[in-house]
């Protein structure tokens, strides 16, 4: 039976892999939908599913207060986070820069969980500070120089995905599995109506490309990737369950210019270079186990 590490590397490795992925889905998914449109549908799908199959295996249904708390958790993260990422999408910015932008995840994520006493290692902070410094260097590139507004909305993004991430670790909610269902339930409908208020034009994906990436948006990024990430949330500390944002950029960039047709100049080389060395530091063991359990918040041993 896998243990917890086991658990945790499995759910570590789903995050780096299966997310960098989603960049480029995403991608393809807009280009046959309208941005919010098309997450609202991926996450309302598989929250779904997720809550009619612990339905059916007897898990107790959430609490009015879990599911106030939970559904709020996944309107910040869907609807800033997520939705945020496809409206900077349909503004010009291709799928690895994207990724490497919302790189800035951990960052935030540290500096917002110290509103609640989480202490920052000295070499997680040499880590995220590399980090910073690899998007500044990616922002000497050419890819968003013409797309400023979607620079702007990657940031805030990031922002709001990670006070969201960080909020929830101290806030009443569900198990694992039943708060992924909630926060993607709530997220997904707060998503289509903000389709609404912005007007976009509702429809079934207009190619087969489309179509297919979001079926592998609901099934692999959400269902697996999306449950991973919650999952570790409530077992790891902040810098860990956040350290996706360094590697994802990665693999999007590989898959972007291996399949998406993208490029990629020397300075935003060189940025996704130290980005990756800033995630080593951050994802290095804690020294001792004892003090990795005094960074778990009992509320979010869910």
């Amino acid at each position: 039976m896998v243990g917890q590490r086991g658990r945790i590397l499995l759910a570590l490795t789903s995050l780096y892999l299966v997310w960098g992925s989603t960049y480029l889905a995403m991608r393809w998914a807009i280009e046959g939908m309208a941005p919010l449109f098309m997450a609202g549908v991926r996450y309302l799908v598989a929250g779904g599913i997720i809550y009619a199959f612990l339905a059916l295996r007897g898990h107790p249904h959430p609490s009015v207060k879990q599911w106030r708390n939970a559904g709020f958790v996944g309107t910040l993260l869907l609807v800033g986070g997520n939705g945020g990422v496809g409206l900077a999408m349909e503004a010009g910015v291709n799928s690895a820069l994207s990724a490497t932008v919302v790189a800035l995840t951990p960052l935030c994520a540290a500096l917002f969980a110290r509103l609640w006493g989480q202490r920052t290692t000295a070499r997680e902070w040499l880590g995220l500070l590399l980090g910073v410094l690899g998007i500044v260097l990616l922002k000497q590139g050419e890819g968003l120089a013409g797309s400023v507004f979607g620079f702007a909305v990657l940031i805030f993004a990031a922002l709001i995905w990670s006070f969201g991430s960080m909020w929830g670790k101290h806030h009443e909610q569900p198990n694992v599995w039943m708060t992924s269902a909630v926060q993607m339930l709530v997220g997904g409908g707060a998503l289509l109506m903000a389709s609404l208020l912005r007007g976009e034009a509702w429809g079934a994906p207009a190619s087969a490309q489309s179509f297919w990436a979001l079926m592998y948006l609901i099934f692999i990024g959400a269902i697996v990737g999306f449950s991973s990430y919650v999952y570790l949330l409530a077992t790891v500390r902040p810098a860990l369950a956040t350290s996706y944002a360094y590697v994802n950029p990665v693999v999007a960039v590989a898959l972007g210019v291996w399949l998406g047709g993208e490029t990629v100049d020397a300075a935003e080389l060189w940025g996704l270079a130290v980005i990756l060395m800033g995630v080593v530091l951050v994802c290095w063991p804690v020294p001792s186990a004892s003090d990795q359990s005094k960074q778990i918040s009992p509320k979010a041993n869910q």
